[in-house]
């Protein structure tokens, strides 16, 4: 059985057993989140009701992404500017899909 949820304003395709990489949840490893906005949800080319289902899944880590570089530049004007941001980053991993 798969899903589709929607976190932090991206959406996943997740089945159980599946680890992904979300935007910032509260909480530590080993937490149980439940993610209850699932938008669509089916097996094997059957859809199925989404009026009460919800995703378990397990905070892997609170992890940190990798590194982007902004730089901005006025040219003729001696104007550069270089900073650098990471953003936050949680690793799920889908445990259970149902009611």
């Amino acid at each position: 059985m798969f899903a589709i949820v929607r976190t932090g304003g991206k959406q996943y395709r997740v089945a159980a057993g599946d680890k992904i990489v979300v935007e910032k949840l509260a909480g530590e490893a080993g937490d149980k989140v439940t993610l209850d906005d699932v938008l669509l949800a089916g097996e094997n080319g059957d859809l199925k009701d989404t009026a009460k289902l919800t995703v378990a899944a397990e905070i892997i880590a609170q992890a940190k992404g990798e590194k982007v570089i902004v730089f901005k530049k006025r040219r003729r004007h001696n104007y550069r500017r270089k900073n650098g941001h990471r953003q936050n980053h949680t690793i799920l991993k889908i445990v259970s899909i149902g009611a």
